[in-house]
């Protein structure tokens, strides 16, 4: 692979020996559950998103089904969401009992289409999950504006967007800490990157946050005392640790994004008469291109050609949530939500990561331009 998708081995070299150093000490300390880095990552995390409670769990899905959850969401109830998203998004909706309604999405951001919320809100409607797609941050004013006229809670899904930020009420904050709650996923791709699983809920709620300190551990509320019926999903103190390491680095890794994505636009921009579209920032969000999506209308065979030339690429999304088969009991069909559908057959993530060098975005978009030169 002459240019990867993504590159873990060299932030490893950068970090490495300050991981190694963490595991160690965890190890010798023979504290590996709910230990003192995971208290202290929660901490870390919460003020550098602005909430008042970050608490630590296994996965960015539980993050989500525990949420829903933890505000009594569950059988009967719908949750509006966007079909352009990771299968998580949806599927701890449809775990708790609870059902998805779907938005169509914005053609230029890829997130929910905030104008369209309105219409699909019924007395069934309880909650709003946005998904800040790619590190984009969905419209969150104006979501949350609707929430409240219709006393609705909001989700945000941020597990691409740790260091994105978006403008409410005049000041540009953390998106995870606008709505009732915010969910962080550490799966290692993601900016902030654990060496396994691992997944933080974010709020300013106080119930909500204890309620969550209940949940991922069995509902245990004292030495063999149960206050609810909960689950296994804590965040564990090797993953604590190595987070924290990663966690200093995470405002310049973000500015090394940018400006990689700085040269991937100017490079890039000539090709537009071929159909090829660069990503957007709307003017209310700091993205931080956790992923670096174009849209192609010859999306396939330009990533069979990058493919062949040993350029990493993947498609987030090929298929819209509404359509996958495991949902046709919704009774959503082709052509309900043509702008996610027409995304899902453009776009396509190159790569993207802090460690990526200039010559390697100048390959990468040189072949790019071969390919649009071609016969194709």
């Amino acid at each position: 692979m002459r240019v990867p998708l993504l590159d873990l081995k060299a932030q490893h070299k950068i970090v490495g020996k300050e991981i190694s150093s963490a595991i160690e000490e965890v190890l010798e300390s023979g504290c590996y559950i709910l230990g003192p880095n995971v208290k202290r990552l929660e901490e870390e995390i919460a003020a550098y998103c602005r909430v008042k409670y970050a608490i630590g769990v296994a996965s960015g899905t539980d993050a989500l089904k525990l949420s829903l959850i933890s505000m009594g969401i569950g059988k009967g109830d719908e949750v509006i969401v966007p079909p352009f998203t990771f299968i998580s998004t949806v599927g701890v909706i449809t775990q708790i009992g609870a059902s998805p309604v779907f938005i169509d999405i914005e053609e230029e951001t890829f997130n929910i289409d905030a104008e369209k919320i309105e219409e699909a809100i019924t007395e069934k409607t309880k909650a709003i999950i946005p998904v800040h797609l790619y590190g984009h941050a969905a419209q969150m004013e104006k979501i949350i504006s609707l929430a409240k006229k219709y006393n609705l809670k909001v989700i945000e899904d941020a597990a691409q967007a740790l260091g994105t930020e978006c403008l409410f009420s005049g000041v540009f904050s953390k998106v995870g800490s606008l709505g009732d709650v915010g969910c962080l996923s550490f799966y290692p791709t993601k900016v902030l990157g654990a060496c396994g699983d691992g997944g933080m809920v974010l709020t300013n709620n106080e119930e909500i946050a204890e309620k969550m300190g209940f949940l991922r551990a069995h509902g245990l509320d004292g030495d063999y005392s149960y206050c609810l019926s909960g689950y296994n999903s804590r965040l564990d103190e090797l993953q604590g640790a190595i987070l924290r390491v990663k966690l200093k680095y995470l405002d310049d890794w973000t500015n090394m994004r940018r400006q990689k994505v700085h040269v991937y636009n100017e490079l890039l921009t000539s090709f537009s008469s071929s159909g090829l579209k660069i990503p957007q920032e709307a003017s209310y969000t700091r993205h931080n291109y956790g992923v670096y999506t174009i849209r192609s209308l010859q999306r396939d065979h330009l990533k069979e050609y990058l493919t062949r030339r040993g350029i990493g690429t993947k498609v987030y999304y090929p298929l819209p949530l509404h359509l996958e088969e495991i949902y046709k009991g919704l009774g959503y069909k082709k052509g309900d939500f043509p702008v996610a559908e027409k995304a899902s057959r453009e776009v396509l993530s190159l790569p993207i990561y802090p460690e990526l060098s200039q010559d390697d975005i100048k390959l990468v978009t040189e072949e790019i331009g071969k390919f649009v030169n071609s016969e194709w």
